[in-house]
């Protein structure tokens, strides 16, 4: 996990429309930056049903939310549409930006995304990091740290 008062790495990733979002893109505004495993499980689907129930507050307090995973654009426009998610949802299928902002684990050989949140300023620094977030917790506790 990355630390607190560190500068975010850019990304450029697809969104769940396929348009293209880098870090840039959102100078000025405060990002809720939260990585997921799956689209549809159980706990990830709480996480982002709690993101979209409490969305009118991040707007309100001029934050925008992003969901990101290795899932494809097409999975997470299926994800966004079955729950009416109002908010972004990045494809990470290189696991480049999981790579980057460290939330990979491997176990067996294989690359687990750990469930991490970051809140990152205007000017793309990190002021809040979050590891091992309990999913049905997280946007509460974001919500209440903007």
């Amino acid at each position: 996990m990355l630390k607190e008062g560190t500068k975010a790495p850019e990304f450029n990733l697809a969104d769940q429309d396929g348009n293209m979002h880098t870090l840039l893109d959102y100078r000025g505004k405060k990002v809720v930056l939260y990585f997921y495993s799956k689209d549809n499980t159980s706990g990830c689907t709480a996480q982002a049903c709690g993101f979209a129930e409490l969305y009118p507050q991040f707007i309100e307090k001029g934050a925008v939310v992003i969901g990101v995973s290795k899932d494809s654009a097409a999975s997470h426009k299926k994800f966004q549409e079955k729950y009416s998610l109002p908010f972004t949802l990045l494809a990470d299928p290189e696991m480049e930006c999981l790579k980057a902002y460290d939330v990979l684990k491997e176990k067996d050989g294989k690359f687990k995304t750990v469930r991490t949140t970051y809140l990152i300023d205007g000017d793309g620094m990190i002021v809040k990091a979050h590891g091992n977030v309990k999913a049905r917790e997280n946007p509460a506790q974001m919500a209440e740290e903007i």
